[in-house]
């Protein structure tokens, strides 16, 4: 009797422990290919799945987006300038069989093909392209990596220039470059405004030309600016001066004229006066 229970206990250990051996779990972002005596006999989708133990692998292959970067790499652009660039990869396994079958280590061989198509890609630019084309550069690098991937079941999804360290004399050089073409910009601005200033100026007194009036109103208004701020300077501007000098002189000599002259005695005695001064009305300011 408690020899049938031993083989009893020993038969149903051998039971688990087949099954242990037998039974996989699939995950939902996985898929699985099956060897059986060495052999792909295909592939088995997420969930439970039986396998004859020792006879059948099961390899479980990862179908997620895979974030991969690439290392820094010392790369002298087409007009000789030493940069250092690094970038980061996305790809995923899209035929799991052949990532498997075809190459031994799918991140480690595509980790080194886009170090060295980085290096091509960039080297085949000038440090302002590689600056400015940034999108062209990281889509010329993904069309050479999904050539030599899709052989191995690998799509790449997408790869971007990360970093870009340029040497410190670089750095110098391009700042004042810069510096240099604000300048410009500024100087090309102020000989604009000087321009449109000096056209606004020549209509204005062409404004003025044809309307004398205008330039009186116009100091006028200068008064009442300058009076706002209460000033204790008052500027009076040329043609008002012109004009008290002008009157000052037109009573000068009124008050000359209005002084009687002496009488004049004539041969026969009698006494006559000068002739009255009559001024004509045109020397009137």
């Amino acid at each position: 009797m408690q020899a049938l229970i031993t083989v009893i206990v020993v038969a149903g250990v051998l039971l688990l422990l087949g099954l242990a051996l037998a039974v996989r779990i699939v995950k939902q972002y996985e898929q699985g290919v099956l060897f059986r005596l060495g052999r792909v006999v295909g592939t088995r989708d997420p969930g439970l799945r039986l396998i004859v133990p020792v006879v059948d692998v099961l390899r479980r292959v990862s179908l997620r987006i895979v974030t991969m970067p690439i290392q820094s790499q010392g790369i002298i652009t087409r007009d000789n300038v030493s940069v250092d660039v690094s970038a980061v990869a996305y790809f995923r396994v899209v035929d799991a069989v052949r990532s498997v079958v075809a190459i031994e280590n799918v991140r480690a061989a595509i980790d080194q093909i886009a170090q060295t198509t980085l290096r091509k890609v960039v080297g085949q630019h000038t440090l302002d392209e590689t600056l400015a084309e940034t999108s062209k550069i990281n889509l010329d690098i993904r069309e050479i990596l999904d050539v030599t991937t899709v052989a191995w079941g690998v799509e790449v999804t997408l790869v971007e220039l990360k970093d870009i360290q340029l040497p410190e004399t670089m750095k110098r050089a391009m700042a004042k470059q810069a510096e240099a073409e604000r300048e410009k910009r500024a100087k090309i601005i102020n000989a604009e405004g000087e321009s449109l200033a000096a056209a606004a100026l020549g209509e204005a007194s062409d404004t003025m030309m044809a309307h004398p009036l205008a330039l009186q109103l116009r100091n006028l208004q200068s008064l009442v600016e300058i009076g706002v701020d209460k000033n204790s300077t008052v500027v009076f501007p040329a043609p008002l001066m012109t004009t008290i000098a002008e009157l000052g002189t037109f009573l000068a000599r009124e008050q000359a004229a209005a002084v009687p002259a002496p009488a004049v005695a004539t041969s026969n005695g009698a006494v006559t006066a000068p002739p009255a001064t009559v001024t004509d009305p045109s020397d009137i300011p």
